[in-house]
């Protein structure tokens, strides 16, 4: 994160995210769509699955993609984590986290996610 950020992925990340879109058999498909739908607290994520692909998915509390999928529901290497507990967000957009998830992605590093994609996939 950080400022003067925001916009899309770009090069092999980009590439990735359409790929795994297209190839989504259930939803979410995007970490917006993984965020609105998690009920109560919990986070949205962006991993590199075990076998190298690009994943999204949500968890709930405090759980995240690196206790596995028996446990998380998802598993892999975080690459971007979207923070949907109501202390995130509560005392600029109250209620509407929609504005939240939003407004996220307009300061989102996308060259350190790139850099973390790229790692994660060695």
């Amino acid at each position: 994160m950080g400022p003067n950020c925001g916009g899309q992925p770009s090069g092999e990340l980009a590439a990735a995210s359409l790929k795994a879109e297209r190839k989504a058999s259930r939803p979410p498909r995007s970490p917006s769509i993984a965020a609105a739908k998690r009920f109560g607290s919990g986070w949205a994520w962006l991993v590199v699955s075990p076998s190298g692909k690009l994943a999204v998915g949500s968890t709930a509390n405090q759980d995240s993609p690196l206790m596995g999928e028996s446990i998380a529901g998802i598993a892999g290497t975080p690459i971007l984590g979207l923070d949907v507990w109501e202390h995130a967000y509560y005392l600029k957009y109250q209620n509407r986290r929609p504005d939240y998830i939003a407004a996220f992605w307009n300061v989102i590093n996308w060259p350190a996610v790139a850099e973390r994609f790229a790692a994660a996939k060695r």
